[in-house]
């Protein structure tokens, strides 16, 4: 998802999430990402060019009614279209930040799934952050039900398009979509509830490298998270790995390799 970072629209930028207990929040995730010799995440949980990837915020009253999601960014050319298209297609708006003039600034949306995301305008070039390896979120994805439907939703409402990726379960071949950003790079993955994605939650699932993905998962289940599925590689090492953080927030986490 590298040149999906870059200001375009579809691309996603970063995530963030509103936790009752941020101070817990912020020592899980300090503990748990900086794994290995040389950490991509800071204690302060940016990444290691100081960027601001994901935010762990305070449930607040102004945020207590946003589930308890990892919220990914989306660009989008119009926010004030993209809400309305959102709407028009089951979706829930959950904020919708507007200047004084009216002009639509940024929206959380919940979609027909319940599953939350940001919508953005496009990022100027300065703000696009690092893509050497530093901490980043290297890839999202959204596990439902009905993922022909969950496609068209965002296609209109994001303006991806869509890829068709070739799946198995139990021998038998069905596909899953690889959602495009306007230049056509990969944004994003929505997969259908089956084969090894069947147990997966309906939330949109961010993907954050860590230095020592064995490690990190380690420190996972000592800070009272938990390994929900794990996927080990061709090695003996983790592909990737999808946690539950004590407040009930998933997410992914892959080596810093992949």
């Amino acid at each position: 998802m590298t040149e999906s970072k870059s200001p375009r629209a579809g691309g996603i930028l970063s995530a963030d999430i509103a936790f009752p207990d941020q101070e817990g929040a912020a020592r899980f995730y300090s503990r748990v990402l900086t794994s290995g010799e040389n950490p991509l995440w800071g204690a302060d949980l940016m990444n290691s060019r100081g960027a601001p990837v994901i935010g762990v915020g305070a449930q607040s009253e102004e945020y207590a009614h946003l589930p308890l999601q990892w919220m990914p960014h989306i660009q989008v050319a119009d926010v004030a279209r993209s809400v309305a298209q959102a709407l028009a297609l089951g979706g829930q708006e959950l904020m919708h930040f507007k200047s004084d003039d009216g002009a639509s600034q940024w929206a959380v949306i919940a979609d027909p799934n319940g599953a939350a995301f940001g919508l953005i305008p496009v990022i100027p070039v300065e703000m696009a952050p690092s893509a050497d390896g530093a901490g980043c979120i290297s890839w999202c994805d959204l596990t439902v039900a009905d993922a022909p439907a969950t496609c068209d939703f965002y296609k209109s409402v994001v303006g991806w398009s869509v890829e068709e990726v070739e799946m198995q379960d139990d021998g038998r071949g069905y596909a899953d979509y690889c959602m495009l950003d306007e230049g056509g790079n990969a944004a994003a993955g929505v997969c259908h509830a089956r084969g090894v994605n069947a147990d997966l939650p309906p939330v949109w699932l961010i993907y954050l490298p860590v230095g020592d993905l064995a490690e990190s998962l380690r420190r996972v289940v000592q800070e009272g998270g938990a390994v929900i599925h794990s996927t080990r590689g061709g090695g003996e090492g983790y592909q990737y790995a999808v946690i539950r953080d004590p407040a009930g927030a998933h997410l992914a986490l892959a080596p810093a390799s992949s």
